[in-house]
């Protein structure tokens, strides 16, 4: 019986985060927004998190001159870029 009850909590925590991961991501309006703003750097997001809705949040993306993770503002600018070792 423990082991079915442990179970059924860690079905339904990760069940939580993953709902938790499709409600963060961005909009497809606000990744084009994004894009279009790392396109000026030479970089590409492979997704875009909306962590509020004045942040968002880019890991790993590809850039001319390596591999990066972002912060951008709700004005699509960016506020940090640090290299993703």
């Amino acid at each position: 019986m423990a082991f079915i009850v442990a179970f059924a909590l860690t079905a339904g925590s990760a069940l939580a985060e993953e709902s938790e991961t499709i409600e963060d991501m961005a909009s497809a309006g606000e990744v084009a927004k994004v894009q279009e703003t790392l396109a000026k750097i030479g970089c590409k997001a492979p997704a875009v998190e909306k962590e509020s809705d004045d942040l968002f949040e880019i890991d790993d993306a590809t850039c001319d001159i390596g591999q990066y993770d972002f912060k951008l503002n709700g004005d699509y600018k960016i506020m940090v870029m640090s290299i993703d070792e």
